[in-house]
């Protein structure tokens, strides 16, 4: 007795099913070997100015030494393209602090430069960084959880970057700890140290062609202070002389943060006024403020 088949003529063959799928997923996984994985270089530049500066010139203060960002950024691009060899780069994230997050001259520079993003957090009267790790923390987890980047290269060093490694390392992303070589004990947190998958250290030799200290002429203060409106005058001559070099744009770019000088600029000021009143202003803080008075008034005069 014959028993009929009981597929119908509209019920596909399961071989050829099968066959048809593992075609199609054969080929969906030729694509994906085909498409390079991403990475992105996330830099803490405060951590960087403090433990480069440190290492280098011996001391944390932005306004003693001078950082060649373009090129250090340069050499993390280098580096990085040597660590993760079958990776494209996605961009350079710089993360740094900015009264009323307004960019200074210096840091325009920097986000002008091709595959980096500079990102601002704010800078309080102490000059220190506030909301800069949640900035770290947004970015990482968003390019991770939208598969945006497979590895992540993390300069820094504060112990609340845990969490954007941790949000990171959630979605899949691997996170890589680079830190700069600290001459006694370490700059970078231990519970840090613990989260990320891998950790590499940058040595003097590397730092050193990026930071440069300043050359500061040191008067003696044995004369009479010079008057209040003898600085400020100097203030203003110095301001003619920047404008005269720098140019409009730049004025334009320095404006917004008044009145608050980038740090390059106000140690540039300090020093040129200190050369023309052959006299030391540092131990006297009201002939400062005269002097950033002249170098303010006399640029806004001409705006």
């Amino acid at each position: 007795m014959s028993h009929a088949d009981p597929r119908t003529d509209d019920e596909p063959d399961i071989p050829e099913h099968l066959e048809r799928t593992n075609e199609l997923l054969q080929r969906v996984l030729a694509e994906v070997s085909k498409t390079p994985s991403t990475h992105a270089i996330f830099v803490d530049a405060g951590y960087v100015y403090a433990a480069a500066g440190l290492l280098v010139t011996g001391t944390e203060d932005r306004r003693s030494f001078d950082l060649d960002a373009e090129g250090l950024i340069e050499a993390f691009i280098d580096k990085a393209r040597t660590i993760f060899a079958d990776s494209r780069l996605l961009r350079v994230y710089w993360y740094d602090g900015a009264r009323r997050r307004i960019h200074t001259v210096e840091q325009q520079s920097i986000a002008e430069l091709p595959d980096v993003k500079v990102r601002l957090g704010n800078l309080n009267a102490n000059n220190q960084q506030k909301g800069v790790d949640s900035l770290i923390r947004t970015d990482l987890e968003s390019l991770a959880r939208h598969r945006a980047i497979s590895d992540a290269a993390l300069v820094g060093g504060d112990e609340d970057l845990v969490s954007a490694v941790e949000a990171a390392q959630g979605y899949g992303a691997r996170v890589h700890l680079w830190g700069i070589e600290a001459g006694e004990g370490r700059n970078q947190a231990e519970p840090l140290l613990w989260e990320v998958d891998s950790q590499r250290t940058f040595d003097l030799d590397f730092c050193r062609p990026y930071v440069t200290r300043r050359s500061v002429t040191m008067y003696e203060d044995d004369g009479p202070a010079p008057a209040r409106e003898d600085v400020r005058f100097v203030g203003a001559q110095i301001a003619a002389g920047w404008l005269s070099t720098r140019g409009r744009d730049a004025l334009a770019d320095l404006l917004p943060g008044h009145p608050y000088l980038p740090g390059s600029v106000d140690q540039d000021l300090l020093v040129e006024a200190e050369r023309l009143l052959a006299h030391s202003l540092r131990g006297h803080a009201h002939l400062r403020r005269a002097l950033r008075d002249g170098f303010w008034q006399h640029l806004q005069a001409q705006y």
